[in-house]
């Protein structure tokens, strides 16, 4: 009977021990699923982590919440972190206001990826760009990784200025799309790689070029393919 006792905890020890190893992949698998969001509600701070500021950024008071407005000529945040990082799929979605007096190429959101040895920035990177044709704007999205880049544009897509607008670009595995409020802007079958650590510029590139004139409410970066239905909500004005 003693025996039988030990073999039937060893036996339930085994199970107890197997079932944790199935069921930790799935709670990690959740995990890596949740969405990061990024609110501009502040200029110390992004996302939890510390921003460099370029000449003076500033929180505004706007009817979906506060934001950031750049200047259109020497406004911009830098943040140290790269939130698409190692993603092999992917949604990145982004609520801004851009204004009119800008230039006609504008780089508002600029994800880059750094050689872990030199700390400079590779050629990867995400852009969120536009390009203001009279009192419109259309969407650039572009992303170019190890195998090879794609820019998503449609220059007969435009958009008034001086309005708020949701964006997003999307990639599934196979195909990239860009959206403007939910309506599907260009898409492409690209190859991709993902990216690796690195850091974020809004309201400029990176290289402190093409200056943005308008303002940033919030970003958000989710792990998967997400379709229009499941994008980020905002208030009707």
């Amino acid at each position: 009977m003693r025996a039988y006792k030990i073999c039937f905890q060893v036996v339930l020890s085994c199970a107890v021990l197997v079932s944790g190893i199935i069921n930790q992949p799935a709670a990690a698998q959740r995990e890596t699923l949740r969405s990061t969001v990024w609110t501009f509600d502040r200029l110390d701070k992004i996302g939890g982590f510390p921003t460099t500021v370029l000449g003076h950024p500033k929180i505004i008071q706007t009817p979906i919440g506060k934001a950031v407005e750049f200047n259109g000529m020497d406004d911009a945040l830098f943040v140290d972190n790269h939130p698409l990082a190692g993603m092999r799929t992917f949604t990145f979605e982004a609520v801004f206001r851009p204004d009119q007096g800008g230039a006609a190429e504008q780089r508002w959101f600029h994800l880059a990826e750094r050689d872990p040895q030199t700390g400079k920035d590779t050629d990867t990177r995400f852009l969120f760009e536009i390009r203001v044709i009279g009192n419109q704007w259309c969407l650039d999205a572009f992303v170019r990784t190890l195998r090879g880049s794609q820019t998503l544009i449609d220059r007969n897509l435009l958009h008034p200025l001086g309005s708020w607008y949701r964006v997003a670009m999307v990639y599934d595995g196979m195909e990239f799309k860009s959206y403007v409020d939910d309506v599907l802007q260009a898409r492409a079958t690209i190859p991709f790689e993902p990216q690796g650590p690195g850091h974020s510029s809004i309201g400029v590139r990176m290289n402190r070029v093409d200056y943005f004139k308008g303002a940033v409410r919030q970003a958000r970066f989710t792990p998967r393919a997400l379709p229009p239905e499941q994008f980020m909500k905002m208030p009707k004005l």
